[in-house]
């Protein structure tokens, strides 16, 4: 392990969130010693003491029985830039949080004498050098040009050359001629290597006990953008550029999985979550990556003839008069109540539910609440799967014109939708326009105008009055299309559209379907 504790953030006013927990349970599981710091203790609504009793509570809860003796805690304010022992007081430095982590934080357990041992805990990526392994060195020393035994998965072991040596400064690294037990280390020229392998010596080839890497949950498709506005804004637009651009994602991110299609341009790239590849897309977007992706999917498993599907913990905080359409909504999506608090004006509910129910569930939980829900999840378990999730419950406005969208034709629709587009934005066939108020997609012409002929009534023409467009994230547009939809990422647009672009072919592939 590379860190011997842990720092445990907390909010005055908010107390331990759900990803609090989750974290929380990892640096337990590492064997890390937690330091509580109940931060933000100069805001107004600050309850820094029932705050600290929660966070007992949750290191019971976890099991950290061992800490609880002494328990290492203390209060701050980062803004004003002190760390006190009582919140009451007021103090005028950081000084006495880093006098408690020296104190209650043991030093790494290290052995320099012994033969060289390193547990590779992550990875890093360079252009020029190839793939980084970075860990702590548990035993002995190394320095460069030295050979090592690379201990994997399964038994196997491999010999290989370290290049070079590099130790972390500041915010940055720097290259040294030796590294020993206790530093943290990054290892330059080991491109086998990957999380949980272990640095051994050459002679004693001793592994240390493997980090596994939690499994992906969610995949979805990833294809080159076909759309009739291809090519106008990315640089790397082909299929190739596609192909190496995941390939190179995964000598870094290794809870991702990248499986080329048979039979077609497309990759299936499975993850942790939305937001996991959500961050992977933005990142090939700010980039300057074009792509099209499908609608998410959660991975199944088979478990001796019993199909499992990954479940999650919800945890909604909301206003007492807004629970009821909460209830109502996970309750649509197979949630089940764990556990539900009352907090002054909120009510602190927490709901296992399939991860195929969380897929659109954090817009309609916003649009319901007034946007005054505070929505976290975290992965549960597999458990056996439930049984069918509603899907969107309202239909979609397809464009069946190309061109620009017109305040005159967008003024015809709004009376009966949401629309997803302004006055002036490119459309083009197939491409979704706007949310309907009603089941069942469509056909719209958001590019119609106003014909102008020399017959006018009186007082016919009026000032045309457009509410403003709905704007999806990327995470909210992969969370919103249904199976027969993409979302359409450029660098400097996110659109949705349909898989098939042209309307009369869409009506030949649902007949048959049928």
């Amino acid at each position: 392990r590379m860190a011997d504790g842990a720092l445990v953030l907390v909010d005055a006013a908010e107390g331990p969130m759900p990803q609090t927990r989750f974290v929380l349970s990892k640096a337990l599981e590492c064997g890390l010693r937690p330091v509580v710091v109940v931060n933000k203790i100069d805001r107004p609504d600050a309850r820094a003491r029932e705050v600290l009793d929660e966070t007992f509570d949750l290191l019971l809860d976890l099991g950290a029985e061992d800490v609880l003796g002494d328990f290492p805690h203390i209060f701050s304010t980062s803004k004003e830039g002190y760390a006190v022992v009582e919140p009451e007081d007021r103090g005028d430095s950081m000084r006495p949080l880093l006098d408690l982590m020296l104190d209650a934080i043991p030093g790494p357990e290290v052995e320099p004498d012994a033969p060289l041992q390193m547990l590779v805990n992550t990875l890093d990526w360079s252009d020029y050098v190839g793939r980084i392994a970075i860990g702590r060195i548990r035993s002995g020393t190394i320095r460069p040009g030295q050979q090592i035994a690379l201990m994997q998965s399964g038994g196997r072991s491999t010999n290989a050359k370290v290049a070079e040596v590099h130790l972390f400064d500041k915010l940055g690294r720097r290259q040294v001629d030796e590294a020993t037990a206790g530093d943290v280390a990054a290892l330059v020229g080991l491109q086998d290597v990957t999380i949980g392998d272990t640095v051994s010596d050459l002679e004693t080839r001793r592994a240390l006990p493997r980090v596994e890497v939690d499994e992906p949950t969610i995949q979805m498709v990833f294809s080159i953008n076909t759309s009739p506005l291809a090519g106008q804004e990315g640089k790397y637009v082909t299929t190739r550029h596609l192909r190496d651009r995941l390939y190179r994602e995964l000598e870094r991110n290794v809870a991702l999985r990248v499986e080329p299609l048979a039979g077609s341009d497309a990759f299936q790239v499975s993850g942790r979550g939305v937001l996991h590849l959500s961050v992977l897309i933005e990142t090939m977007r700010r980039e300057g990556y074009e792509m099209s992706i499908g609608k998410p999917r959660v991975i199944m498993h088979n478990n001796h003839g019993v199909l499992e599907e990954p479940f999650e913990s919800l945890v909604v905080e909301v206003p007492h008069d807004k629970l009821g359409p909460v209830m109502e909504l996970v309750g649509a999506r197979r949630g089940q109540v764990v556990e539900m608090n009352n907090h002054e004006d909120y009510t602190y509910a927490v709901f296992s539910i399939p991860a195929r129910g969380l897929i659109g569930l954090r817009t309609r939980l916003l649009n319901a609440t007034q946007g005054t829900a505070v929505i976290h999840h975290r992965f549960e378990a597999y458990r056996r799967a439930e049984g069918d999730v509603p899907g969107r419950p309202n239909g979609v406005l397809v464009s069946m014109t190309s061109g620009r969208a017109v305040a005159f034709g967008l003024d015809g629709l709004q009376e009966r939708a949401e629309m997803f587009v302004a006055p002036g934005d490119v459309v083009y066939e197939g491409m979704i326009v706007g949310e309907n108020s009603r089941t069942g997609d469509m056909p719209v012409n958001p590019t119609k105008e106003k014909k102008l002929t020399n017959m006018r009534a009186s007082g016919s023409d009026r000032n045309i009055l457009l509410k403003p467009p709905r704007i999806l994230s990327l995470e909210a547009a992969l969370e919103y299309i249904e199976d027969d939809e993409l979302v359409e990422v450029t660098p400097g647009q996110i659109r949705l559209r349909k898989i098939i672009l042209k309307q009369v072919d869409r009506r030949r592939a649902a007949r048959q379907r049928v």
